[in-house]
């Protein structure tokens, strides 16, 4: 995991470096000043010099100068690396979940996949910026002090790095904890997120029903959980630091003590003694900074493991070599298909079916609740893998092709229309982006949404709102209805596209889907039978399979389950 995380440093390695150099600058800069006081204080300040004295602190002033500048470009261009970092592995976490199945997006909740895409890399970001550095400089440091310390008395430096193992012992027994509890944080959050997201979403309904209180609960349910696995980090945090604290202190106080007695025998002057306690003070800042990277790696490398999860996860992948699918006629066939959402369910969705529908005709798909008739439509563009059996098109597998090929010659319109945040040219020109004004135009006419759109002040530049949230329910149709036109499929699959609509906006969905229909084919599903009539063959499917087949005449004439369902809907109506 380690090697992979420092991969997302190589698009950024000079600018990586130049930070480097320059903290190593600036530990050079905070080894100096204390070197140069003792030498001020021994021998300056003594001799009354006060024109070395003048030189001495312009040099210092100079040294400060010079360090600020690089305090900036660490600061800066350090940040840079890690907003870079990750940026680039926000783009790829996307371009990873842009790749995986349908039935990934099953098992995990969009506000839990929010948080790993915001949160969690924001932590990755601060932790690729300042770990690296936090930790070279206060090797350094250490190393630098060392050696200078060793020359001022080798017995008070042992005195004082004798103490190191042992601070590095309790951050060892510590981490482990830290860890898991960072974790389970992490979890919660993104708990909390989902929960947000659903709500939010789902606000409508929850005012309409007056489930506010309810709604409440639930997020004050999943907030106090975040809240105590929160509590729960930070007190082992509190362990850690007021420990890393308390000992730091320790070494502080047996340092001054040694440092006085060592100096009352007169084994080292007051120079050496005021020098060793500036290094002293220098030598527990780089202790703080690693107690620091200690939290950036719990955050950071947290939020990576998590990030790695979903990078690690299986992507739908095409065969080695596919098969060229060529101009399609739209012929579909299903050979003893079964098919389950998850291992081990007693009975699958699909069990042993067999069909065949011809190209260019329109197929309608009916029967009761549970048949697989939607699970059946998401099978033809392979958004799920089928357990068993064979599904073709124009007699090749689909499995043996290009995922993406299969589905640019499949045009779906939903019951739930999704419109994306932006412009209705956005959500048009989103079955075919490359398309002209003209063609966008003349697809938007044969969905019948063009005058509509024209009378709107901003016209195609009319923004829809999140989920197309500011149209009505049959506009929102007509303009997924054009996107599919100005994709120009051969095959098109109707899922209960009017189901949601009023009779009066239903007529003009179906002229539109009617003149769309033409010369392709047509996979429907639906529960009003009456939008189903003039299908070239109607499927009654159940949780057994195809009970029943044939055009709406002949399914009456047999007076079966289709003539039971029409009977009792013509009764409703």
């Amino acid at each position: 995991m380690l090697r992979n995380f420092i991969s997302y440093y190589k698009p950024y390695r000079k600018m990586f470096f130049i930070d480097m150099v320059c903290a190593l600058f600036v530990a050079v800069c905070n080894l100096i000043y204390p070197y140069l006081a003792k030498d001020i204080i021994n021998v300056y300040v003594p001799e009354k010099n006060l024109r070395m004295i003048l030189i001495w602190g312009g040099i210092l002033l100079g040294i400060y100068l010079i360090k600020a500048l690089l305090n900036f470009i660490i600061q800066y261009w350090g940040h840079l690396v890690g907003v870079g970092m990750q940026g680039d592995m926000r783009s790829d976490l996307f371009r990873k979940l842009q790749s995986l199945p349908f039935s990934f997006f099953d098992d995990n909740k969009t506000g839990s996949l929010m948080s790993r895409v915001t949160n969690d890399l924001q932590d990755i970001s601060e932790l690729a910026h300042h770990g690296p550095e936090d930790l070279f400089l206060s090797l350094l440091s250490l190393v630098g002090a060392f050696f200078i310390m060793w020359d001022i008395d080798w017995r008070l430096t042992l005195i004082v790095y004798a103490a190191i193992p042992f601070v590095v012992l309790f951050a060892v027994c510590t981490r482990k904890e830290m860890m898991r509890a960072f974790k389970l944080s992490r979890q919660e959050i993104a708990s909390v997120n989902a929960e947000l997201e659903t709500s939010i979403s789902g606000i409508r309904v929850s005012k309409s029903y007056t489930a506010e209180d309810s709604e409440q609960k639930k997020f004050d349910d999943a907030n106090d959980r975040f809240r105590y696995a929160r509590k729960r980090s930070y007190r082992i945090m509190g362990i850690f630091f007021s420990g890393m604290g308390l000992m730091t202190d320790i070494l502080y106080l047996l340092t001054l003590v040694a440092a006085g007695i060592f100096f009352l025998n007169g084994e080292i002057d007051p120079g050496e003694f005021a020098a060793f306690l500036l290094y002293i003070s220098m030598f527990l800042d780089p202790i703080k900074k690693l107690i620091n990277i200690f939290e950036q790696l719990q955050n950071g490398m947290t939020g990576f493991a998590r990030f790695r999860e979903i990078m690690d996860q299986e992507p739908e992948e095409d065969c080695e070599n596919p098969e060229e699918l060529g101009k399609v006629k739209g012929e579909i066939r299903f050979d003893n298909v079964t098919f389950s959402y998850r291992e081990g369910d007693e009975k699958p969705v699909i069990d042993n079916l067999s069909l065949s529908i011809v190209a260019g005709r329109t197929v309608a798909l009916v029967g009761p609740s549970g048949g697989g008739k939607t699970t059946l439509c998401n099978l033809i563009p392979r958004f799920y893998e089928i357990d068993g059996g064979s599904i073709t098109l124009d007699g090749h597998d689909i499995r043996n092709l290009r995922r993406r090929e299969l589905r640019q010659n499949i045009g779906t319109v939903a019951q739930d229309v999704f419109l994306f945040e932006g412009t209705v040219r956005e959500n048009i020109l989103f079955g075919k982006p490359d398309a002209t004004e003209e063609e966008m135009i003349e697809a938007a006419k044969k969905a019948e949404i063009h005058d509509f759109v024209s009378s709107l002040p901003e016209g195609y530049d009319t923004n829809v709102g999140e989920r197309g949230v500011r149209l009505s329910g049959g506009q929102k149709q007509r303009i997924s209805i054009a996107r599919v036109f100005l994709k120009d499929p051969a095959i098109l699959i109707l899922d209960e596209a009017t189901s949601a609509l009023d009779n009066v906006t239903e007529q003009q969905i179906r002229r539109a889907l009617d003149k769309l229909s033409e010369g392709r084919t047509g996979l429907i599903v639906a529960h009003r039978l009456s939008t189903v009539k003039n299908a070239d063959e109607i499927i009654v499917l159940t949780a057994e399979g195809v009970a029943e087949r044939g055009n709406h005449e002949q399914l009456l004439a047999q007076d079966g389950i289709y003539a039971d369902l029409y009977r009792s809907q013509f009764k409703e109506d």
